[in-house]
């Protein structure tokens, strides 16, 4: 396969080259020329496909960048209000106009002309679209938009004081890792008390999202938000009841290990009592983890990284350095968090994080960099709809490259020791994530089947549900307080709802990729970018079988890896 990362920005047929979305005045002429056209001929439908696709793309990279300056930089008034202007005053008056071109689309005779491969999943969609469009949900939807992104404003300010010095949460979180345990705790209280100021904020914010989402789905003709937004996911594939069963398994063949790797810290700490401020350290003497001090060189480390598992992966972090498609650097002001944002025009995408030099930003870098990668592979596809994958694939596509880039990750660490350690840590993560997994979506299954709870019962439910998944090792004894607003950290629960078992689905592919790693390196990333280049144009069973992966998130199944990731640990003479 020859793959190149010199992606080209998408030449315009349709729009003039020096176009660009300022407001709705300018932007209608070219849905109404979409709608309004005569579509006569099989050629004639596939040119106005490409048409459409061409304002997809330069509505949605303009929507992307509206978004990305507002997150760099939370305190810009004028970048948050032109992110508002677009969700308030732009987005409400496409929609109207999509459905209508939807239902002119399969409306269209010429439709059953079109190949039945290609198109399946893309009409699919098409169809899922319209059946949840409701004229009621437009101002409802923007008004949303605006509401989730109050939380990065309200987690964008959060700062604590350590030692003197004022640090983000990110930042604060480093000292996690010290050997001092006295300083540990006193920085995990910290961190804690300053997210429990906020507490209500964020309780009054939740609260709104929830009750408005509700009503998003009613008016859809749902009994609630969830069953809406299974559907709105394109959850094609997979139900509820299984994300039940995900649940269970994690508590049947996860749970167990994470006492295991809890267990195994407590003796290696030399405690009687493991407290949640001990669950990063190291023993004395031992340093905390530094593979890198800068954003800089933690993307040059990464290209380093990158080159050794496949040339064409270093490819892509080169190219987005030399378009500026990155800041990685932890500061006051920036949104909290991490994330890829495909730009359907320029191809490129761009990789948004707070590094602070630790272990976990080796992941975050890595993982948003197997995200960027999948953006480079789908660039190629025909019309910007293809490119728009599922979000279960995609996050196999960076998680599997966590895995994929370990046996490189001596760029970051000179002493072998160090570098055991730091496969310690992503294989201890891979396991300890999915009890939180499944915490965060029993969680929200529970709030959206609920969805008049007040906030006692919603704080009374989530302790029952964290406990659930818990780890019997860990003692959290006095600190009730801070775990009840546990949930106000997750990010997805205000933003991207409904949004986390993707995540746990996600890894057990990633998992089954690094199987296939282990045994013939070239044939799996072979498979793995043999799936990513397809985009959305298969469903998600097939994208799986394409990566030589089944789709299945059983209870054996997930005993079956569990195995496999421990047998792995056992590898690196670590022996839970």
């Amino acid at each position: 396969m020859n793959h190149t990362a010199d992606i080209k920005k998408l030449p315009r047929h349709f729009l003039p080259e020096d176009f660009t979305v300022t407001t709705w005045d300018n932007l209608e002429p070219y849905f109404k020329n979409l709608l309004d056209r005569p579509v006569n001929t099989k050629a004639g439908l596939e040119k106005w496909l490409h048409d459409m696709s061409e304002l997809e793309a330069v509505v949605s990279e303009d929507a992307c960048w509206r978004q990305i300056k507002m997150t760099c930089d939370t305190e810009n008034k004028s970048l948050e209000e032109a992110f508002v202007f677009f969700v308030t005053e732009i987005q409400p008056k496409i929609q109207p106009y999509a459905d209508k071109l939807n239902k002119k689309l399969v409306e269209s005779p010429f439709v059953a002309e079109l190949d039945k491969q290609k198109y399946f999943t893309y009409l699919r969609s098409v169809g899922k679209s319209i059946e949840l469009f409701r004229e009621e949900n437009i101002p409802l939807q923007s008004e949303l938009a605006v509401l989730a992104q109050q939380f990065g404003t309200i987690a964008g300010k959060m700062t604590v004081e350590v030692n003197g010095k004022e640090y983000t949460l990110q930042q604060a979180s480093k000292f996690l890792e010290s050997h001092d345990r006295s300083l540990r705790e006193s920085v995990y209280r910290k961190i804690n008390e300053r997210r429990i100021q906020d507490k209500e904020a964020l309780n009054n914010l939740y609260t709104q999202l929830v009750q408005k989402r509700h009503q998003v789905g009613k008016n859809a003709g749902f009994d609630n938000y969830r069953d809406y937004k299974f559907k709105e996911l394109g959850r094609f594939d997979y139900t509820k009841e299984d994300c039940f069963q995900f649940h269970e398994a994690v508590k049947q063949h996860v749970l167990p290990l994470v006492n295991i790797i809890n267990e195994r810290k407590k003796k290696k700490l030399n405690l009687t009592s493991l407290r949640p401020w001990d669950s990063e350290a190291e023993p004395e003497g031992v340093a905390p983890l530094n593979p890198f001090s800068t954003g800089s060189e933690l993307l040059e480390k990464s290209i380093q990284c990158f080159d050794r598992v496949h040339p064409f992966f270093a490819d892509c972090l080169r190219k987005m350095s030399e378009m500026k498609r990155l800041d990685l650097d932890s500061r006051k002001g920036k949104a909290p968090g991490g994330y890829n944002c495909p730009l359907a025009e320029t191809g490129a995408p761009f990789i948004f994080m707070n590094a602070a030099g630790q272990m976990s930003d080796v992941t975050t870098m890595v993982h948003e960099g197997g995200h960027a990668v999948h953006s480079f592979l789908a660039h190629p596809l025909e019309l910007t709809s293809f490119k728009e994958y599922p979000m279960e694939i995609a996050e196999v596509a960076s998680m599997s490259m966590e895995l994929f880039s370990m046996d490189a990750w001596d760029v970051f660490f000179n002493k072998e020791e160090d570098l055991i350690r730091a496969k310690e840590h992503q294989l201890e993560r891979v396991i300890t994530i999915f009890p939180w997994i499944a915490t965060i979506d029993k969680f929200q299954h529970w709030v959206y089947e609920n969805p008049s709870h007040t906030e006692e019962e919603r704080a009374k439910k989530w302790m029952e549900i964290l406990n659930e998944f818990s780890s019997s090792v860990i003692d959290w004894e006095g600190l009730e307080g801070y775990r009840t607003y546990a949930w106000q950290r997750q990010l997805h629960l205000f933003e991207v709802p409904l949004y986390y078992i993707e995540y746990g689905i996600a890894q057990l592919g990633a998992i089954g990729l690094w199987m296939q790693f282990r045994k013939d390196k070239s044939a799996a990333l072979n498979n793995y970018m043999m799936s990513l280049q397809l985009g959305g144009t298969k469903t998600l069973p097939e994208l799986y079988k394409a990566a030589g992966l089944v789709f299945n998130f059983s209870p054996d199944y997930i005993k079956q890896l569990m195995e496999f990731v421990k047998s792995e640990m056992d590898k690196l003479n670590v022996h839970p």
